[in-house]
């Protein structure tokens, strides 16, 4: 009597799971590393948004807040006592106005105060040539 050798049809995993883990940690790494900057859209619409808080931006690192100079990191403190005085607090707008080359990071940043405070946020665009 013969002894039949079987055909095992499995592979095994464990050196697939190494190379994903590699490349998880290859990518991980490399996307820390990239800065992402985006460039205000153009427009050559006529309608205007309504502006009732303007945050301005400007690539030197000045920030404004309603023509006030300010610090990025008191936008939220400056909206929230703001924010009683406006006439529109229901739909009340944040418009942010960034000058090309700002690190769109900074403008995220208002983004993410707009809708801590449940706030509209707009990007301001700047005009077709």
């Amino acid at each position: 009597m013969k002894k039949r050798n079987k055909v095992s049809a499995e592979f095994s995993m464990s050196s697939l799971t190494d190379i994903i883990f590699l490349l998880l940690i290859f990518f991980m790494l490399t996307s820390a590393a990239v800065q992402i900057n985006v460039e205000l859209p153009e427009s050559d619409s006529k309608t205007v948004a309504p502006t009732d808080i303007a945050v301005m931006m400007t690539v030197d690192g000045r920030v404004t807040f309603n023509g006030r100079a300010a610090r990025l990191n008191q936008i939220k403190k400056l909206i929230q006592k703001d924010l009683p005085g406006q006439t529109n607090v229901q739909n009340a707008t944040v418009t942010i106005i960034a000058e090309v080359g700002v690190p769109w990071k900074k403008v995220n940043e208002v983004m993410k105060i707009a809708s801590e405070l449940r706030l509209k946020a707009i990007i301001a665009t700047q005009p077709t040539i």
